[in-house]
């Protein structure tokens, strides 16, 4: 059921119609956009989303499909099927091109793999008939194309050969022409040279009849008959009495070609007559296939998708467009903000509040028409991730429905609507409401809203309900299966934003909006006054609590980066440490090959140089020789080794402890000058503090160290604490936000010297101290008490919008 009668009006259909007949190719196409019809059948509206679907994946990757010469013959069909009746020569040339696009449309499916165009190739398949001679769709049409093909040629006209005598006609038609215009030519140039034309005058036809022309002047020189005279009446149009007799037989032949014409479409028209019946299914078929074209290129310039169809009434839609709201901005190089929603058992009403020209009836107007759409079998602007339920009601009230002639005003309609939507609604409804309640005294008018809203809910119907009234707002916190939703509004630049979010009411930001528009602040806080403190610290609260989602949004945004960027940073720092270990160990163990290499070169030396003193029988300068050689040697080792010693790390130099490590003793990391205390030792994980920081290290990558060595390294004494802090854990519960409010002075200085620690130590940029407005004094206390702290760069207050001077931001160098 659709509710009211005038429902496509109301959402816009009838536009998206006009927009598809655009985009059909013929008349045959449009005949079925006009029959577009709402179904509440799944099976129905699934197997017309996966055709369109189908036809789009066509236009977007394939080229070879026909596209023309979707051609309406009905009216042919019709003089066929009449007995006596013959079809014309240009009606059978439209039936051969639009049958040749029929059978080219039938192989190209019939050439594709069953599961590429499944549903459109089963339509092919299902909607082609029988020929009256018994011949399959595929095959007969080549049959009639061809014995049309015979007739008719590519100029649309009935061919010479199409009968003997029909070609004998022709054959001495074209001759008794040739003759007769030799004639005429010959004549044409004696009256030139004769001065009786002009050089520029040529043959004409009057009458069907060829002629020439004369000036006016000199008509009777030329025996003949004056068949017209030009509109100045200076040229007479004469045949010649010589062609006399060639024009009537040319006359008479053109008849006898005529009627010889006629016999030929008789016997064609003949030959078609029993297929008419096959031949207005097959052009229903073409009708068919130019309209889910149509659909389909509809699609392509909204950017539709065909979204998975679920049977049960819910709706979950991902970055849904109003199509026309799209198409215009397209065309004004704009973008439209797109729509989430979901309605569910559990959120079966949504109640949307918010500002005026916030978007709330474009949010509405879209629901309704997106989802009419589906279930009229067209593809929708919406993320192919999204869920399409299906509905058998769907109601709306959208606009003024004031009706003069009915005696009824807004209100009084708008209540009208409510009674069906109450008689009717059950859990297959999809009801939509705009502006929900007004137009009444507005308590009463939240009051009967409230009402009707209990009821709608007891009917299980899914809906969306726009209103400004808070008891509404209210009613959807406290009840199972509605929820409330806001349209987003910059509540600092009071500017609407278009997007819908679902859980929390929206502020109507009407004073604020008021205020910006120009009334003055007197009018402002006359209205703050007469509208009382409930309703103004509900709107404000609604308004504190957008600003604060935002503030904390865009801080936690500035956390997940730096996170982002540390956590990248600590993997290069463990892939640097893992390269600078091996090659540490790559440097050591070429240094042992190098020292075993050298020590077996200077034995090679030595016993080298026993041996040539012993055969040299102790010369002495072949002595002398040999030991400068073994002095160049010992300096070249002593340099290498100066070299190796310089590799060596700076700690290896320092006293190692003995014993096992226990807590509290000091160690360093192997390799590393670092030198820490034991906290504590989980198996063979040890926590070590480290200066100000703790960290869990394997035991086999330490060493105990002495005392000695660890008040050299740290410069204090070893009897001073060591209590590590978790950095980490300290980064994860650290709040660059606090609230003083209500606190004395020295509790809450107290608070300000920690949470600048931590912002000190963690490196954070920006504090948000609150304090409240009051006189002030706790305000002045705290900034003089911030300005001892070299560490801060500057002190403010905070927006207007977000606290003014009840809220303290501390800058950070």
């Amino acid at each position: 059921m659709l509710y009211p009668q005038n429902i496509e009006q109301k959402l816009g259909f009838d536009k998206i119609r006009e927009h598809i007949a655009e985009h059909c190719v013929s008349s045959l196409g449009r005949a079925f956009v006009e029959k577009i019809r709402f179904s509440d059948d799944f099976k129905i509206i699934d197997r017309l989303h996966r055709q369109a679907a189908e036809f789009k994946l066509i236009l977007q990757t394939e080229s070879d499909f026909p596209q023309q010469n979707y051609i309406d013959v009905s009216e042919a069909l019709s003089r066929a099927a009449i007995e006596g009746a013959f079809v014309s020569e240009e009606q059978f040339f439209e039936i051969k091109l639009s049958l040749r696009t029929i059978q080219q449309i039938i192989h190209f499916f019939k050439v594709k793999e069953d599961h590429i165009y499944p549903e459109l190739k089963t339509l092919v398949t299902n909607s082609l008939p029988i020929l009256a001679d018994g011949k399959s769709s595929a095959d007969g049409w080549a049959a009639v194309i061809s014995q049309i093909d015979k007739i008719i040629d590519e100029r649309g006209k009935v061919r010479d050969n199409a009968s003997p005598e029909l070609m004998d006609i022709r054959r001495r038609l074209i001759s008794e022409q040739s003759d007769l215009r030799k004639t005429l030519e010959r004549i044409l140039r004696t009256a030139r040279n004769s001065g009786w034309i002009g050089d520029e005058m040529s043959l004409t036809v009057r009458d069907g009849r060829m002629v020439i022309p004369i000036l006016s002047e000199h008509k009777r020189k030329v025996k003949g008959f004056v068949h017209d005279e030009s509109a100045t009446g200076q040229m007479a149009f004469i045949e010649p009495a010589e062609v006399l007799e060639a024009n009537n037989e040319i006359r008479d032949l053109e008849a006898r070609e005529r009627r010889e014409i006629v016999k030929i479409l008789e016997r064609l028209t003949d030959f078609i007559r029993p297929h008419v019946p096959a031949l207005r299914k097959a052009y229903l078929f073409l009708g068919i296939i130019d309209f889910i074209g149509a659909k389909a290129k509809f699609a392509l310039e909204i950017d539709a998708t065909a979204p998975l169809l679920v049977e049960n009434q819910a709706l979950e839609w991902y970055r849904a467009k109003h199509p026309l709201l799209y198409l215009s901005f397209k065309k004004q190089s704009k973008s439209v903000v797109p729509l989430s929603i979901k309605l569910d058992k559990d959120n079966r009403i949504v109640l949307v509040s918010g500002p005026n020209a916030g978007g709330k009836s474009v949010m509405l107007k879209t629901i309704g028409l997106v989802q009419y759409m589906a279930q009229c079998g067209l593809l929708v602007p919406v993320s192919p991730d999204s869920k399409v339920g299906v509905f058998k009601n769907i109601f709306i009230d959208i606009g003024d429905e004031q009706s003069i002639e009915n005696d009824l005003s807004t209100y009084s309609s708008h209540l009208t609507n409510m009674k069906h939507f109450v008689n009717f609604a059950n859990k297959f409804t999809l009801f939509l409401i705009d502006e929900f309640g007004t137009g009444t005294e507005p308590s009463l008018g939240g009051a009967i809203a409230e009402s009707i809203l209990e009821q709608l809910l007891k009917s299980n119907a899914h809906g969306v309900i726009n209103t400004h009234y808070t008891n509404l707002k209210v009613f959807a916190d406290k009840h199972n299966g509605t929820v409330n939703g806001a349209m987003k509004f910059d509540a600092e630049h009071l500017e609407p934003l278009y997007e819908l979010e679902i859980g929390k009411p929206g502020s109507s930001f009407a004073l604020e909006v008021a205020q910006k528009i120009g009334l003055s602040k007197q009018i402002v806080d006359n209205a703050k006054r007469k509208l009382g403190t409930q309703q103004i610290d509900f709107e404000k609260l609604i308004k504190e609590l957008e600003i604060e989602r935002k503030v904390f949004s865009e801080k936690n945004k500035e956390f997940i980066e730096k996170n982002q960027k540390l956590t990248t940073t600590l993997e290069q720092y463990t892939g640097l440490k893992s390269f600078l270990e091996v090659e540490k160990k790559k440097i050591l163990n070429e240094a042992k090959a190098q020292a075993k290499e050298l020590l077996k070169e200077a034995n090679r030396k030595i016993e080298n140089t026993i041996r040539e003193i012993k055969e040299g029988k102790a010369e002495k300068d072949i002595t002398k020789l040999i030991r400068q050689e073994l002095q160049e040697f010992e300096q070249k080792e002593l340099k290498l080794q100066k070299v190796e010693e310089a590799k060596a790390p700076v700690g290896e130099e320092w006293e190692t402890g003995s014993g096992d490590i226990g807590v509290n003793d000091y160690v360093r990391i192997k390799g590393q000058p670092t030198i820490g205390q034991v906290l504590a030792i989980k198996g063979k994980d040890i926590e070590v503090a480290i200066g100000e920081l703790k960290t869990n290290i394997k035991l086999n990558r330490l060493e105990k160290m002495s005392k000695k060595e660890y008040k050299e390294a740290t410069k204090e004494s070893p009897k001073a604490k060591v209590s590590g802090i978790d950095m980490n854990e300290k980064m994860v519960n650290f709040s660059f936000n606090i609230d003083l409010r209500g606190k004395r002075s020295e509790e809450a200085l107290g608070e300000v010297d920690s949470l600048m620690n931590d912002a000190i130590m963690l490196g954070y940029p920006e504090l948000r101290i609150v304090h409240g407005k009051g006189d002030g004094i706790l305000r002045t206390l705290i900034r003089q008490h911030l300005r001892g702290y070299k560490q801060v760069s500057s002190t403010s207050d905070e927006h207007a919008d977000r606290g003014g001077q009840g809220v303290t931001i501390v800058k950070m160098k």
